[in-house]
């Protein structure tokens, strides 16, 4: 078996865990060291560090405190990496904690983090999914059932203190833009519920005051959600410190390409086998500035789909310049009213496109005005017939059971 770097007990705060953290700073200190070539074993909090129950209620989504994510193992110093390498992380395996063998599907309300949908669905909602081996059922979504590929939604570097500076600067100018908006135009440094790793005292206030936080993806990995990005893959990150500290978790079950829900995914706690080597100078050799990565050779086998279009037609019919993400929002509403024919909410349909394996692809960016988005909706996940026919849709579901609503206090 291989060594165990870094464990977390869930049953415990992760701010009592001195190598996990919450916000990226190069002042972080190592959580360990590892040797290149080393393989080794990291364990992972879920992203919101157990705020969320296994039960029918929604309210802890509704009230999540978000200031909190993501909480992440790490870092951890590879011996020997300068900036200007490349480190190669090897996925071996991946997998569920022992003890929590379900994960968790939500909606953010509008007021606190939103979502893709969050003009359709602007009530914090949840659903809960039981993991039976590689399958995924819900009690909240009934009607489907996937083999997962469990994947890291967050991993990535430390970012060196130009770089730092570059991200809050330029996300500050965004922010400024619409102050006011709700959701938030970026999540600024904020030093409520911050978790700095081993940092004490004032140094660890200072570096809380302008840590970024952990929300977006950025040249140096993070928060990518590449659901392919499972065992056997291999990816190749930009190193910007010495040591590089590589940190991981936001673990899923199974996710559709987008994340969609934001909450989404299935959200899990669980642990990663990994190996890691060096490329020096690999950046330069290779024109890197971003991650590049080999997916997965292992994906769960669903050859048949329904593909909904989408185009830069917003839903007030006002026409838009090849916006790709106006059109993949119209391709996701086009499969959720596709999906409510059978009988599912609308809730439960965009839980199924943020936790199944869809697939989300730009099909054209030329023709003008129009972007074409596209989202493949896998047919054989369902355990009815979901193809169009001349009878119409038969009614799957009487619509009695819903992804539970936060209740109001």
């Amino acid at each position: 078996m291989p060594d165990t770097v870094i464990s977390v007990d869930l049953s415990a705060s992760p701010h009592t865990n001195e190598k996990v953290h919450n916000r990226w700073h190069p002042d972080i200190p190592m959580a360990c060291w590892v040797e290149p070539g080393d393989d080794f074993r990291v364990e992972t909090y879920d992203w919101t560090g157990g705020q969320i129950a296994n039960n029918d209620d929604a309210a802890d989504v509704r009230d999540v405190e978000l200031e909190q994510v993501h909480y992440l193992s790490g870092p951890i110093g590879v011996k020997g990496a300068e900036p200007g390498d490349l480190l190669v992380v090897d996925i071996l395996d991946i997998g569920a904690k022992d003890e929590m063998q379900w994960g968790f599907n939500g909606f953010f309300s509008k007021q606190n983090g939103g979502g893709f949908l969050t003009e359709h669905f602007p009530e914090a909602q949840k659903s809960i999914w039981d993991f039976e081996g590689m399958f995924t059922k819900s009690r909240h979504v009934p009607g489907v059932r996937y083999a997962g590929l469990i994947h890291p939604g967050l991993i990535g570097c430390l970012p060196s203190r130009d770089m730092l500076d570059m991200w809050n600067t330029r996300e500050k100018n965004l922010f400024d833009t619409d102050p006011e908006r709700v959701p938030t135009l970026a999540c600024l440094p904020n030093t409520q519920s911050a978790h700095m790793g081993q940092m004490k005292g004032e140094a660890r206030d200072a570096a809380a005051a302008e840590g970024a936080r952990t929300v977006p993806p950025r040249e140096h990995g993070g928060n990518c959600d590449i659901k392919d990005l499972s065992r056997g893959s291999k990816v190749y990150f930009p190193v910007y410190v010495d040591g590089a500290g590589l940190s991981m978790g936001d673990l899923h079950f199974s996710q559709g390409d987008g994340e969609i829900t934001f909450c989404g995914a299935i959200e899990m706690a669980g642990w990663l086998h990994i190996k890691v080597t060096l490329i020096k100078g690999g950046m330069t050799k290779y024109g890197v500035k971003n991650p590049i990565f080999r997916p997965s050779p292992i994906a769960p086998k669903y050859d048949d789909f329904l593909i909904f279009e989408g185009i830069s037609v917003d839903e007030a019919g006002t026409q838009h310049y090849l916006d790709v993400h106006i059109a993949y929002r119209q391709a996701c509403l086009n499969a959720i009213e596709y999906m409510k024919k059978f009988g599912y909410t609308g809730a439960q349909a965009y839980a199924i496109l943020g936790t199944a394996p869809v697939q989300g692809h730009i099909s054209g960016v030329v023709d003008v005005p129009n972007a074409c988005a596209t989202l493949w909706l896998p047919t054989d996940v369902f355990e009815f017939d979901m193809m169009p026919g001349a009878d119409g849709p038969t009614k799957y579901l009487d619509g009695s059971i819903d992804v539970p609503l936060a209740p109001d206090l």
